[in-house]
């Protein structure tokens, strides 16, 4: 399908391409969601690959979760290029997304036809040496789940799972069970890379430091209880998600102060939609993502040597 110009970032030219490939330092690379945010976060993990920094376990959530199989992967600037060159072809996000998935996100399209345009290697992927964790909520349960590579029927499945995003995109069954986006429960998943006992862990936020989240009006309150009322537990999850958000903001802190974490955040406020249209909005987030973790690689290899 052709693009107009407008439609299309301005340096596309200048997002790097490749697949890199090297072995893989024993640490655990924590994605937090974020929908368009993940721009920041796809700058940053270019920037890893192409300090050759592979880490032995990925785990995401949301957009998170779909960056990573990227990096996982082994590919320079596959993510950034789909959101800057397809972000306004409907069979991604728009009319025919929502059609042919019933949700504004088209996984079918990043799935299946981006895969012609630009292949992801799914063999790279699949290597032992490297776990992947797709974090997700239990729609019944209301409780965080984490699906991992080699121990479930479709790591793909439970991706779009952790990133199909409350109202607007429809539940993935798996299992007999129904799936919404692991940010509804968990937006940032430090805490099982904790009690995974990993000695290195690296946090990448799509938030700056200081953000915090406002807790629900009443009316969004009655408009979750309303639409989830068959399912009550995920609907109390959603009710909490931003109290739990904030706590997690404050223990990252905590947790960085004491040298525990290394965390890599945006030097600025991000003021993106979820779902932003302005292409060199999402264009200038990655580079920031990128900037600061460029800024950051001395003291990330030094946190890594100790």
């Amino acid at each position: 399908m052709g693009k107009e110009k407008e439609e299309i970032y301005s340096k596309i030219d200048e997002i790097p391409s490749g697949n890199k490939k090297g072995p893989v330092a024993n640490a655990c690379l924590v994605l937090e969601g974020g929908a368009m945010r993940g721009m920041y976060t796809e700058g940053v993990l270019d920037c890893l690959l192409e300090e050759d920094l592979y880490f032995g376990c990925v785990i995401g959530t949301s957009a998170g979760a779909l960056n990573g199989l990227n990096y996982a992967a082994g590919h320079l600037g596959r993510a950034a290029r789909m959101n800057l060159k397809y972000r306004h072809d409907s069979r991604y996000i728009g009319r025919r997304a929502y059609k042919n998935n019933r949700g504004f996100i088209g996984f079918d399209f990043m799935y299946k036809d981006y895969n012609e345009i630009e292949p992801w290697d799914q063999k790279w992927f699949n290597r032992p040496q490297q776990r992947f964790v797709a974090v997700v909520t239990n729609c019944h349960t209301g409780k965080t789940e984490y699906i991992e590579k080699g121990k479930c029927k479709d790591i793909l499945l439970a991706t779009q799972a952790s990133a199909s995003m409350p109202f607007v995109s429809k539940m993935v069954e798996m299992n007999g069970q129904m799936y919404l986006d692991g940010g509804c429960s968990c937006k940032v998943p430090y805490r099982w890379a904790l009690h995974e006992k990993y000695k290195k862990i690296i946090v990448v936020r799509t938030r700056a430091k200081d953000y915090r989240k406002k807790m629900p009006t009443k009316m969004e309150t009655r408009l979750t209880y309303g639409v989830y009322r068959k399912y009550p537990k995920f609907a109390e999850t959603l009710y909490h998600c931003n109290a739990k958000y904030n706590h997690q903001c404050d223990e990252l802190l905590q947790l960085e102060k004491e040298g525990r974490i290394f965390v890599v955040e945006p030097s600025e406020p991000v003021t993106i939609g979820r779902l932003e249209k302005d292409v060199e909005k999402l264009g200038a987030l990655y580079q920031l993502g990128k900037r600061d973790m460029k800024a950051n690689l001395s003291a990330l290899r030094g946190y890594l040597a100790k």
